[in-house]
């Protein structure tokens, strides 16, 4: 039995959903994330034939001839369909001649659409959903949405409270099911090197025409140096000798292989969200703690070391709810002219917005509080609530709309 087929996993209803009203449903997430075993159970659940273009025939069967692959298919799942990008055009001829709902599940490991093909032909007949690497309501087996409670004023409970040590720990493991199989940290470490070499060895391929493949693991290195900031792609470039406009587009490769992400920045008026500058933002703490050599030793002698692996597993989390939410979410983060920041603003469709300060101690100060209280007052009635997520055990009311609470709470119930 492999590790991820232990976890329930939160997309499952919202594809057998999707399934009902849609002919094709890509399933969309790093590798090893767990799409492989969800769709495989869902394949057997439903009778529907299972093909994978990591198997090198049915790769060649598609490359060679994609009609008559699809044609030879009734329903069915096919997994890694990033490897053969034409087989979409055959599935669309397809499904214009037999719109039946949930006719085709596929998977990728690269976010196709950002490929214009795929974008263009198979527009209102696919839905995309992630699944990213296991959530820690996942792994705790919780159910509650941490981002639909907080847009309905509510905060969870914690329901398994992770201080000091023990959240260190959960931060280091990042959310990747082989990581999580693993019993000591030091084979967790070599498991993500691997992961991350054989992604920039094989999977880059598949997507992208890079010459010069032996820059990537440096820059990546880089990257996660700059985990949380700003991003300026001159500078970043500067230090493995890479243009600005190469150093972006290496960026954007990674963001197709979900390794990370830009975050926009707020502005009242969403014009001016354009000309500024993203925050970086990995995907999965652990990965980003095996880039910075980060281990608990260290951040037991060094706690500020911890802040910015603690972020990015913040933002992962909520990254996760908001691929599993009720509602629709954009996350992303504030900052002007004096500097003032706030780690993440989540805003849903009619503009209203929760806002997240994220601390790496057990002790909260009014200090602290400065971000939060500056974008309620600029947002107006547009702010619904600000939390204030730090390393202790109490939730508690701070005035004005705004709360400390347990980093806990990110998987806690409802």
């Amino acid at each position: 039995m492999s590790m991820t087929s232990l976890y329930l996993r939160t997309i499952e209803p919202h594809i057998a959903e999707a399934q009902q009203d849609t002919p094709v449903i890509l399933l969309a997430g790093p590798r090893q994330a767990g799409k492989t075993t969800l769709v495989k159970k869902i394949a057997e659940q439903q009778n529907l034939r299972y093909l994978t273009l990591d198997d090198e025939l049915t790769l060649l069967s598609a490359h060679r001839d994609p009609v008559g692959m699809i044609r030879s298919l009734d329903r069915a799942v096919i997994d890694e369909i990033q490897r053969e990008p034409q087989l979409l055009l055959a599935i669309k001829k397809s499904v214009d001649e037999d719109r039946r709902p949930g006719r085709f599940l596929l998977t990728g490991s690269a976010n196709l659409m950002a490929l214009p093909t795929v974008a263009d032909s198979l527009a209102g007949r696919m839905e995309t959903l992630s699944l990213l690497p296991l959530s820690q309501s996942e792994i705790e087996s919780s159910s509650a949405n941490w981002v639909d409670s907080a847009f309905s004023n509510r905060i969870l409970q914690p329901s398994l409270l992770s201080v000091g040590d023990d959240l260190v720990s959960r931060v280091l493991r990042g959310g990747y099911p082989e990581s999580l199989s693993r019993k000591s940290d030091k084979r967790r470490v070599t498991w993500a090197r691997q992961y991350i070499d054989s992604i920039i060895q094989r999977d880059v391929r598949d997507i992208a025409n890079i010459d010069k493949l032996d820059q990537l693991p440096r820059f990546l290195s880089a990257l996660a140096q700059m985990a949380g900031q700003m991003c300026n792609y001159t500078q970043l470039g500067g230090q493995v000798g890479l243009d600005s406009k190469t150093a972006s587009r290496y960026i954007s490769i990674f963001e197709q292989m979900y390794i990370l992400r830009r975050v926009d920045v707020w502005a009242r008026n969403r014009l001016n969200r354009v000309i500024k500058t993203p925050k970086l933002q990995f995907i999965d703490s652990g990965l980003l703690a095996t880039l910075l050599d980060l281990n608990l030793d260290q951040i037991q002698q060094d706690r500020t070391r911890f802040g910015n692996v603690l972020e990015t597993f913040v933002y992962s989390e909520l990254l996760k709810h908001t691929t599993t939410a009720d509602g629709n979410y954009r996350i992303m983060y504030y900052r002007d002219a004096d500097k003032v920041e706030v780690d993440f603003v989540i805003e849903n469709g009619s503009g209203k917005l929760v806002c997240i300060e994220v601390k790496a101690a057990a002790t909260v100060k009014d200090s602290d509080l400065r971000g939060l209280k500056k974008l309620a007052n600029l947002a107006g009635n547009q702010f619904l609530m600000g939390v204030l997520l730090y390393d202790g055990k109490e939730t508690m009311p701070l005035g004005n709309g705004i709360w400390a609470a347990p980093i806990s709470t990110l998987w806690g119930a409802a």
